[in-house]
C-alpha cells in the first residue's frame, strides 16, 4: 500500500513539474506588468499591420538592421527556414551616442557596429523594456580593450542613451513583442546587424568616404560590413560570417 502512495504522489509530483515546463516564453514574459501591457495594447494594430503587408503573424523569425547615421531600425520577418525574409517595419532611433566606428573600449559612448544577436529580455528594464546584444563578440573581444570593452548594449526604450540603441516606449514594445513571439516560436539566435550607415543611402556613403579620411582603421572594418549588407540586400538571405584569428569578419 505504501509503494501504491509513494507512486502517486510521485507520479503527481511529475506532473507539476511537467506543467511548469509547459508554460512558454511568451507566457512567461506576459506576467510581467510592463510586457503584459504592451501586449495589450499593441497585438492587435501589429496583427492589423502584418495582415495590410501580406504577412502572417506571428513572425517565427526576425531580423534587426540598426543604421548609426541614418538613425533607424528595421524588423524583417519570415516563417521558414528556407523563406527570404521581408521588410516589416522601419522604426526611428531617438538619438546616437559616440561617433562613426565601432566600440572599442569601455566609456567612449560608442555605438557597436558589426554581428550580433539578441542574448536578453529585460521586462524590468530602467528603460522601459529592453533587448540585449552580445557585445563584445568574438571579434570584439579580440579587437577591443582586453581588460574593458565595456558591455551592457541594449536595444531599449526611453528615447536616452550612452553607447545603446534607443527607441521610443511605443517602438520598444512593438520590437519586444516581435522578439518574443519570435524566441517562443523557437527562434533562439535572433540576429542584430549594426552598421554605421545604410550602405544603399548614397549621401550616408558619401558623409562616411568623407569620415573614413580621418579614421583610416575603420575604414576596412566598413568594408567588411558592406559585404554582409549586400549580400542582404541581394538575397534577402542572411550571410555566413565567421570571425578569424585577428578578430576580422569573414563571409
Amino acid at each position: 500500500m505504501k509503494q501504491v502512495v509513494l507512486a502517486v504522489l510521485i507520479l503527481l509530483g511529475m506532473g507539476k513539474v511537467q506543467a511548469q515546463q509547459q508554460q512558454s516564453f511568451l507566457d512567461n514574459q506576459k506576467m510581467f506588468p510592463k510586457v503584459g501591457a504592451a501586449f495589450r495594447d499593441k497585438e492587435e494594430q501589429l496583427k492589423e499591420e502584418f495582415k495590410k503587408k501580406g504577412l502572417d503573424y506571428p513572425a517565427k523569425y526576425i531580423f534587426v538592421r540598426s543604421f548609426k547615421l541614418d538613425s533607424e531600425l528595421e524588423i524583417w520577418v519570415k516563417n521558414k527556414v528556407t523563406d527570404t525574409f521581408r521588410l516589416f517595419k522601419s522604426y526611428r532611433v531617438c538619438t546616437l551616442s559616440g561617433k562613426m566606428g565601432p566600440k572599442r573600449k569601455e566609456g567612449d559612448r560608442q555605438v557597436p557596429e558589426g554581428f550580433y544577436y539578441i542574448n536578453d529580455f529585460n521586462p524590468n528594464s530602467s528603460y522601459h523594456l529592453s533587448l540585449g546584444i552580445n557585445y563584445p563578440n568574438f571579434a570584439d573581444k579580440i579587437l577591443s580593450d582586453p581588460k574593458k570593452p565595456g558591455g551592457d548594449i541594449y536595444i531599449h526604450g526611453s528615447c536616452l542613451t550612452i553607447g545603446c540603441i534607443p527607441l521610443t516606449d511605443d517602438f520598444i514594445e512593438e520590437v519586444y513583442i516581435l522578439a518574443v513571439n519570435a524566441k517562443n516560436s523557437g527562434q533562439d539566435f535572433i540576429p542584430v546587424h549594426v552598421f554605421p550607415v545604410k550602405f544603399g543611402n548614397i549621401r550616408s556613403l558619401d558623409y562616411l568616404g568623407n569620415f573614413a579620411l580621418k579614421d583610416n582603421s575603420s575604414e576596412k572594418f566598413w568594408v567588411d560590413l558592406k559585404y554582409a549588407y549586400d549580400y542582404f540586400e541581394t538575397h534577402h538571405k542572411l550571410p555566413v560570417i565567421l570571425v578569424d584569428e585577428k578578430g576580422k569578419y569573414i563571409m
